[in-house]
C-alpha cells in the first residue's frame, strides 16, 4: 500500500497544525466549511452536533439552542466543566455512552435526534461514531434549507480528495448505511472542502 506521507502531505498536515495553533477555539473542521458555518449561524439558530469538544463552545457562542452528545464520559466532563467555565448555558449537553458489542436496535447515541421534532433544526453537525446512523436520523429533523455537516467525509462517501484514507468512486460508500446516506443526499447541494488531511462537507437541504 502507497504511503499517505507524501511532501505534499506533509505541507498539509503542517498548514492544517498551524491554523488550528493560530485559530484555538474553531472547531476541528476545514477552514472554508467554518466559515460557511459561521456565516449561517445566528443568534435564533437551532442545532444539533453528534460528537463534542471545540465545536460546542464555538457553536453555543453562535446559536440560540445546541443540542449535543458525548459518548465518552472523560471528554464529556471535560467539555462539561469547560461550558461552566465560560458561564454558557444554551446547550442540552448528554452523555450516550457506545453500546456493547453485539448490541442490536438504535444506540442511545442515536436516539437523541430521534426524539427532536422533525423540520426544526437550522444544521446538525455529525462529527461522532454512529456517523451513518446519526445522519439518516438527523435528515427529518433539519428544516428546508438547513445544513447537514459531515466532518472526515472522505472515508465513508466517495470522492476525489486527495487526503489520506479516502474513498474513491470505485470504491463507493463505506458499507449499507452510507449508501443509504448516499441515496437520501443525491439531490441535495453540497460544498465539500478537503484541507489535504481531511475533508468537511456541507449538504444544503432542499
Amino acid at each position: 500500500m502507497r504511503s499517505h506521507w507524501t511532501l505534499r502531505y506533509i505541507l498539509d498536515r503542517a498548514a492544517n497544525l498551524l491554523y488550528q495553533k493560530m485559530h484555538p477555539g474553531h472547531p476541528w473542521l476545514t477552514p472554508a466549511a467554518i466559515r460557511i458555518l459561521g456565516g449561517s449561524l445566528d443568534h435564533q439558530s437551532r442545532g444539533l452536533e453528534f460528537g463534542s469538544g471545540r465545536s460546542t463552545i464555538w457553536l453555543a457562542r453562535r446559536v440560540r439552542r445546541l443540542f449535543s452528545v458525548e459518548h465518552d464520559p472523560a471528554w464529556y466532563e471535560k467539555v462539561k466543566q469547560n461550558l461552566e467555565f465560560y458561564m454558557i448555558g444554551n446547550v442540552d449537553y448528554h452523555l450516550a455512552r457506545r453500546e456493547p458489542e453485539g448490541s442490536t436496535g438504535t444506540p442511545a447515541y442515536v436516539r437523541l435526534a430521534r426524539e427532536l421534532p422533525d423540520r426544526e433544526l437550522d444544521f446538525v453537525l455529525v462529527d461522532g461514531i454512529y456517523r451513518d446512523q446519526c445522519v439518516l436520523a438527523a435528515l427529518p429533523k433539519l428544516r428546508p434549507g438547513g445544513l447537514l455537516v459531515i466532518d472526515n467525509v472522505n472515508r465513508y462517501l466517495p470522492s476525489d480528495s486527495r487526503a489520506p484514507h479516502s474513498r474513491t468512486p470505485a470504491d463507493g460508500p463505506d458499507g449499507p448505511g452510507w449508501g443509504q446516506v448516499a441515496e437520501q443526499l443525491k439531490d441535495w447541494k453540497v460544498f465539500w472542502n478537503s484541507n489535504g488531511v481531511f475533508d468537511t462537507a456541507i449538504y444544503f437541504k432542499p
